[in-house]
């Protein structure tokens, strides 16, 4: 079935090839991703979009000595493939199997860790002018699309690469696609040529008046011209304004035209940015239709396109907050609603529609949508900020000098924290609480289920100074009552018991405290469980209380325990109780791999089982 991709192990098979069957190559390649994705999840939509892109630079440049940057990472599905690791492909993002990104420790062909956004132009910069200072001959390519470029790091790293006339060639990927269609003035930039009205107008103006098809293809062959010809006269001042050669704009998905072009620009000097557009879903019609659903489509049936279907009893935390929110926005015309690109991933979408002018995505600029959420604030809304946990790393200046230190009410809501399972090591949440529990005035709360999540929200409605932060993880909730329930708001700093116990007290903080009630029922009066819905403040009365009943504490969380619940507990008990031991459950001092959430919680033994054991084994001492 693929007669040319059975034949590439590695990018010098690659080169072998006759030209002229590059295409059939990339066709191949296409039906492998998309055959692997549909029993094996991934990221499809935009990898489809990126074949030639990719096969052509693989062609022409010789890698691994030349490197190329992925921007974002998941766009590199097809360079995985074609360097070495088509078979193990079958198991990517599956525990043993390769980064559903570009990991420099699973290849030498991976040049650079690309699990976010916008990083791609400061780090080929980086290795073009350590090849330089090493004598070497290194050709070295960013490849950025998917919105990355909104990012604000991306234009640091052009500006820097223009002033410093370095070696490098930067690909723009123009699908006009991020995860979530593009938004923002950068975006509007690039396509405004296309959407002019003089050049429309002149279109139009030609096209209706030739109505014989014989003439259809000499038209579009002819707009195709003058529209790069606009773009290219505009579009590029952008680009050339910052120190680099502009080239393009070529269409990204025909591969003679990518290996063409990039032979060209393989040996000229000089930051160069070549730009192409491409169909993010590219070869496959459910995904050209639909790209913001077959970004990520789960498991579907690859012939009838038909997508599996979840019976989901039992709601997600994303499709909580996104209800919750629209329930306040009703209630309150203060409430904003503000997310970097991930409008369908955090469940904001329902909103959206209801409250139009009080939505506002951002782009992949959290920065940006921190500071942003601030003015809000200061200007008398009550801006919901929801950030993945992972991604809410890039906004912590923001989130320490634009809302703690001026004491600005904004709600930041943590989608995704504590392990998040397939995505892999640039995913985890795991070091949010660590980050923001030694900023002063901050907040911090982690509902154990959805009627938590919601009072939570509710709470921080009413709370007037400083961060409110509201973790919770990824993927289904509890599975309790919470719709139309009275709303309750709870006292800041206020833990509760939900059993007694005489030997062993478990503190636990989220979802992770019901688990540990669970565990806590096998030993009977034993273990008392006390559920810290806030980290900070901490409720030093019920730690005070627990100190005075009890020798072992064992603390458990989703998250990473340095710096975490259990640096939060230890520092109180080592300051007013000396002698009360104190055992962590959580995440250790290290990266987590890619696997199932479950794998993932076990390994860390915060599941039951895992709690069970450890209780078993302190209770045993």
């Amino acid at each position: 079935m693929y007669e040319l991709l059975n034949k590439i192990n590695s990018p010098a098979d690659l080169r072998k090839l006759d030209r002229d069957r590059l295409g059939e190559l990339c066709e191949e390649i296409r039906s492998y991703i998309i055959e692997c994705c549909s029993g094996n999840p991934g990221h499809l939509a935009s990898s489809l979009g990126a074949v030639e892109l990719i096969v052509g630079f693989h062609y022409v440049f010789d890698t691994p000595g030349d490197k190329i940057v992925f921007d974002v990472g998941h766009q590199a599905y097809a360079h995985k493939i074609i360097t070495g690791r088509r078979e193990q492909f079958k198991d990517i993002r599956t525990s043993g199997g390769p980064s559903g990104f570009p990991l420099p420790a699973e290849s030498e062909y991976d040049a650079f860790v690309a699990g976010h956004a916008s990083n791609s132009v400061s780090a080929a910069l980086g290795l073009s002018e350590a090849a330089k200072l090493a004598g070497e001959s290194s050709r070295i390519a960013a490849l950025i699309g998917d919105g990355a470029l909104t990012g604000g790091l991306a234009f640091e790293g052009l500006n820097n690469a223009g002033a410093s006339r370095s070696d490098l060639l930067v690909i723009l990927n123009d699908n006009n696609q991020s995860i979530d269609g593009n938004l923002g003035g950068l975006h509007n930039y690039l396509l405004k040529i296309t959407t002019s009205q003089g050049y429309n107008k002149l279109k139009n103006k030609v096209w209706h008046s030739l109505g014989d098809s014989r003439f259809r293809a000499m038209i579009q062959r002819w707009t195709r011209t003058i529209k790069s010809w606009f773009i290219k006269k505009s579009g590029g001042d952008l680009f050339e304004s910052l120190g680099f050669r502009y080239f393009g704009p070529i269409d990204g998905n025909d591969i003679d035209s990518v290996v063409d072009t990039l032979q060209k620009l393989r040996n000229l000097k000089g930051p160069r940015i070549l730009h192409s557009f491409t169909v993010k879903g590219k070869g496959y019609a459910p995904a050209e239709a639909d790209p913001v659903v077959w970004h990520a489509p789960g498991r579907f049936d690859p012939a009838s396109g038909e997508r599996a279907t979840q019976e989901r009893s039992i709601p997600r935390y994303q499709d909580v907050f996104g209800k919750v929110l629209c329930e306040l926005a009703e209630a309150d015309s203060r409430v904003v609603g503000i997310t970097p690109a991930m409008a369908t991933g955090c469940g904001m979408t329902a909103f959206a529609r209801q409250f139009p002018s009080r939505f506002f995505d951002v782009g992949i600029e959290e920065e940006h949508a921190v500071t942003f959420s601030a003015g809000l604030a200061a200007g008398g809304m009550k801006p919901f900020c929801n950030i993945y946990s992972s991604f809410s790393q890039r906004s912590y200046d923001q989130i320490i000098h634009d809302v703690a230190l001026p004491g600005l009410p904004v709600t930041i809501c943590l989608d995704r924290a504590g392990l998040v399972g397939e995505d892999g090591p640039t995913h985890q949440g795991a070091f949010d609480v660590p980050a923001l529990r030694c900023i002063p005035g901050t907040i911090i709360s982690a509902p154990r289920d959805e009627a938590e999540l919601r009072n939570l929200m509710y709470t921080a409605l009413q709370h007037d100074r400083g961060p409110f932060i509201i973790r919770y993880p990824r993927g289904s909730a509890e599975g309790v009552a919470w719709e139309g329930l009275p709303l309750s708001k709870y006292e800041i700093g206020k833990a509760e018991v939900l059993k007694e116990g005489a030997r062993v007290a478990l503190i636990a903080t989220g979802p992770v405290a019901n688990r540990a009630l669970e565990a806590a029922e096998k030993f009977g009066d034993s273990v008392g469980v006390y559920y810290f819905r806030f980290i900070k403040p901490l409720d030093t009365c019920m730690l005070r209380a627990i100190a005075e009943r009890y020798e072992t504490v064992i603390t458990a969380e989703d998250g990473a325990v340095s710096g975490g619940l259990f640096g939060a507990v230890s520092e109180y008990m080592a300051s007013n109780a000396p002698g009360v031991r104190v055992e962590a459950l959580g995440i250790g001092d290290s990266f987590v791999a890619q696997a199932s959430q479950s794998s993932q919680r076990a390994e860390w033994k915060i599941d039951t089982a895992g709690i069970e054991k450890i209780l078993q084994k302190c209770l045993e001492i």
